[in-house]
This record gives C-alpha cells, structure tokens and sequence, in this order.
C-alpha cells in the first residue's frame, strides 16, 4: 500500500515526488523492481531500474539494486521525478542558450535575468524550455522520456527576473540521480544578493516555514508557528556592508518558491528592487529629495530583483566527479554595487 505520496521539494509547484511503500505481511518472493512497477501506474520498468541505480529507491532505508528480493513488512521508500502535465508538445525555438557545459547527461546553462523558465499561460514561448527542446533536438539528443509537454530535463527552477545558473538533465538516469542530491540537500547552491540595510548579525541561518499567504496568494511568506507552510533553510554571510545596502551571499539548504526573498524580507532587508516582496522602496535611508532621486536612479539601473544564482555544485551523475561552477555578477547589479560605493565614499569624505 501507499503510505505517503508528492511531497513537493522544490516550491510549491514541486518537480519531485515521495513515495512511501509497506510490502504486506503475506507478501512472495518477488523482484523489487516488478513490484514497484505493479504499484505505481504509468512508471515503465526502465524509470524504476534507474531510480534503484541512483540510489532513489531504497527497502528499510538502505540501498539495494534491480534484482533485489523483497520480504513481508519491508518498507520502500522511492524518489522519482514527479511526472509533467498532459498539454501541447512545447515548439522549438531557436533561441540562443548561453550553455556553460554540457556531455551527453547534463547541462549546465547561464540564465538571463528576464527569461522566463518554462511555458506559462502568459508564456506561452520565447522561453529557456522552447530554447531547449530545440537545442536536443539539433544536436539530435531525445528530449528525456515522459518530459516534453512541460519541462525537458529541468532539475531546478529559478525565477524570471532572477540570473544565473541552471541545471539540466539530459537523460532519466542523470533526473534521477541529480533528483537523489537535492532531496539529499547534497547539491551546492549560491546566490548573491544585493539586499536592503545591513544584516544583524553579519551572517547567520534564517529557518521558518515558508508558504503561500492566505491573503494574498501571489505571495509566499513564513508562518513562525511551524504548523503551516514547509521547512527552508537559508544560510548566509555579508559579503559587502554599504550601510544603505550590502552585498550577501545565500546559500539554499532547501528549495522553496521564493526562498531568499522571502526569507531577507522576513529578517527586515527585503532584495533590492524586489517589487513583489517590498524592495522596490526605500527601507534605509533618509526622506530627502534628493536622497529619493538618488534611489530611484538606482532602480532603473537595476530594474528587477537584484538575485543571483552565481554558484552551482554536485556530483555528476555517470563519472561520480564533483562538479562546480560559477558564473560572473551580471552587469546591472555590478553597476548597482558600484553606484553604492561611490554613494557612500562621498558622504564619508563629506564628514570627514
């Protein structure tokens, strides 16, 4: 029987799912891998033997392979990643991808700010997943089995207006072992972030459940009674103190929708130009005219949240190797950061 089932581990709109089995007391002989296949509808054999080399699907919490005999009472516990919506087979589109590495299981890709990630019903196209598709297929590599209505191979989401790193999988065996490390809270995740004021202390963990407003459900936000929302974990250091500003790096233990914009709002230094989450004003600062100018300016240098996912690590899925990545601070929040300085250096030459 199933026990539990979808527990989401990425946001709410979660890419992987839970499964938790107990085999029955009177249970024969039988092969884990037809078994499972038995009890879960629509999972062909080769995703379940994959999910058992990667380490995804585990009898009483230890590892086993395909052939493995299961016993009366044995608990299953299984980690796929969660099957994409029926719709319309996504258009390939020839968009220019800004690919960092890829080999025939992975591929690791610098997302703009502003491009959004997978098709919407506002989005139809013109996004990261169209240029994809079109991608595998030039290259002539099988969009990844069960995937292509929705999302081929994405591992990980990251906000529109959000820079960075990507993570794609190329194949089931590479979704499901890549699936396997954020579950296992083993995949390295950096962003920078350029927030409001300066953090108390300096550097710290934010934990508080994070889930969607009652009130306003465009909006996540952190529930302290620990009775709603899920579990996420921040960590994060100031890199940069510029009084008004400072520069942050977070360090994602969990992967929830929002997760560090609404975590450095919760703290009181909401992301800079976040609009949805209370950045896109002053919150440090004086009322003055010209100081509000001054901010303004700083907006439309930086006219999105000013996050970035600058560092990506985690084990290749084939060769076992650790992999590591990093990519540069895009333009806007270097002009941002800039700004900032030469903002504050004058007031302190000013006083001095």
């Amino acid at each position: 029987m199933i026990e539990d089932q979808e527990i989401e581990l990425d946001g709410e709109d979660g890419l992987y799912e839970h499964f938790r089995f107990i085999t029955p007391g009177g249970l024969k002989p039988v092969r884990a891998d037809k078994y499972i296949q038995m009890h879960m509808e629509g999972v062909s054999r080769n995703k379940i033997q994959n999910g058992i080399r990667a380490g995804s699907i585990k009898v009483d919490d230890q590892v086993i392979k395909p052939n493995f005999i299961l016993k009366p009472s044995q608990t299953i516990t299984i980690l796929l990643p969660k099957p994409p919506n029926i719709g319309e087979r996504i258009v390939a589109e020839d968009i220019p991808l800004d690919i960092r590495y890829e080999d025939d299981d992975v591929m690791v890709i610098y997302k703009p700010a502003g491009l959004v990630v997978h098709p919407g019903i506002s989005h139809e196209t013109g996004t990261l997943v169209n240029a994809l598709v079109y991608h595998l297929r030039k290259t002539k590599m099988p969009v990844m089995e069960g995937n292509s209505p929705d999302r081929p191979g994405l591992v990980h989401r990251i906000d529109k207006d959000t820079s960075g790193l990507l993570l794609i999988a190329k194949n089931d065996y590479a979704m499901t072992h890549l699936a396997k490390q954020f579950f296992d809270h083993s995949i390295l995740r950096e962003y920078n972030a350029i927030v409001w004021g300066t953090p108390d202390p300096p550097s710290g963990t934010i934990e508080g459940n994070i889930g969607r407003d009652p009130r306003f459900r465009l909006l996540m936000t952190v529930f302290e009674d620990g009775e709603e929302g899920k579990e996420s974990i921040t960590h994060y250091e100031t890199l940069e103190d510029l009084y008004y500003v400072s520069l942050v790096k977070c360090v994602l233990e969990t992967g929830r929708t929002h997760q560090i914009r609404v975590h450095m709002k919760h703290k009181g230094h909401p992301v800079f130009s976040d609009t949805r989450y209370g950045g896109d004003h002053i919150v440090k600062g004086t009322v003055f005219t010209k100081y509000r100018q001054y901010v303004d300016n700083c907006f439309k240098i930086c006219n999105r949240q000013a996050l970035h996912a600058r560092t990506l690590g985690f084990v290749h899925p084939t060769t076992g190797q650790n992999m590591y990545f990093e990519s540069e601070l895009p333009e806007d929040m270097t002009q941002l950061l800039d700004k900032w300085r030469a903002y504050v250096s004058h007031k302190k030459e000013n006083l001095g």
